[in-house]
């Protein structure tokens, strides 16, 4: 008992370190385009480099990668605003509802084609479809996955997420769309909130705002997705196990509740960065922790497959993507 909980508080302040590294570095012109929970992911990968520190955090992790990532996600909630998306329009939540069903979809037949294990494959959709990291960590609990497809289906997302940022930016002068129409294309087509908000902010405020409206109404549907996902598989191991049970993910119903809540309480904006500030942190020691008990043999032998087939709905959500913004927005 004293053993774990030494390990627990080692483990605590080495993933807090790690997290806090993250959101700062995430501020600076470049490493925005990679976000917060990726670069907490990347230092939870150097501390492998000091087995005495990862021998004496290896019961906290196990805690913190678990514990930590629920409570992040219940408190990244309160960044969605339904009246916000309420407003948004039918347009928009519609796009949200085509790209996110026809992301997870194409990305999960593709990767399958491509022979890559299901958890893996469902992961990978699931972060190109909803919201990138986030929505990996959101589902993994969900088809009990291992840290190994965890950690790789965020470095594909991210990856992507980030090839295609800088290309809808580079590409933008030439697209012909308007600040609004470009915005839309950012939030509907691109992997992370840091993403669709680097490529927005590049086309103005007006795009920017588009941006986040349209990603948010793809992340609303993190919870839904998860309860989904977390059905199917779980019928699939009850039929394999000769058993019955349905699995619910009671922290997506809390990133609900969090979000009724920060939409119809009156809540301070202060209060309510706050929870949001608090959620990424959380978020990244999480993330940190799986860095930290990441398989680099593991990464290296399997990502060849699942990377082509992201890489492949990437492209076809692109341009999917530019097409619904330049005609229907």
């Amino acid at each position: 008992m004293i053993f774990a909980k030494q390990s627990f508080w080692y483990a605590a302040v080495v993933t807090l370190i790690c997290s806090l590294a993250g959101k700062y570095l995430a501020l600076l012109p470049g490493f925005n385009l990679v976000g917060a929970l990726v670069i907490a992911l990347l230092f939870g990968m150097l501390f492998q480099v000091s087995r005495p520190i990862i021998q004496k955090s290896e019961v906290g992790m196990a805690f913190i990668s678990n514990k930590f990532l629920r409570l992040g996600i219940i408190l990244l909630g309160f960044r969605l605003n339904l009246k916000v998306l309420a407003e948004s329009g039918v347009k928009t939540i519609l796009l949200a509802l085509v790209v996110v069903s026809g992301m997870i979809f194409l990305t999960y037949y593709l990767c399958r084609l491509f022979k890559v294990d299901e958890k893996l494959a469902i992961l990978t959709a699931s972060g190109c479809g909803i919201c990138g990291a986030a929505a990996v960590m959101g589902v993994s609990p969900e088809v009990k996955a291992n840290k190994d497809d965890s950690v790789l289906a965020v470095a594909v997302v991210c990856i992507l997420g980030t090839v295609f940022t800088l290309i809808e930016i580079g590409l933008k002068p030439w697209l012909g769309l308007s600040p609004v129409q470009f915005g839309v294309m950012n939030g509907a087509s691109l992997h992370e909130i840091a993403h669709a908000v680097a490529a927005g902010g590049s086309g103005g405020t007006a795009s920017l705002d588009a941006a986040l409206i349209t990603k948010l109404s793809r992340v609303i549907l993190l919870a839904p997705v998860a309860i989904v996902v977390g059905m199917w598989f779980g019928r699939k191991e009850s039929r394999a196990e000769g058993k019955r049970k349905l699995p619910i993910p009671w922290f997506m119903v809390g990133f609900l509740i969090a979000s009724v809540l920060g939409t119809y309480l009156p809540l301070s904006e202060a209060l309510l960065n706050g929870l949001v500030s608090a959620a990424y942190i959380f978020l990244g020691m999480a993330m940190a922790a799986l860095g930290m008990s990441v398989n680099f043999k593991v990464i290296r032998t399997r990502g060849g497959n699942v990377f082509l087939a992201a890489s492949i709905s990437s492209a076809v959500l692109f341009g999917f993507s530019f097409l619904a913004s330049k005609f229907f927005f």
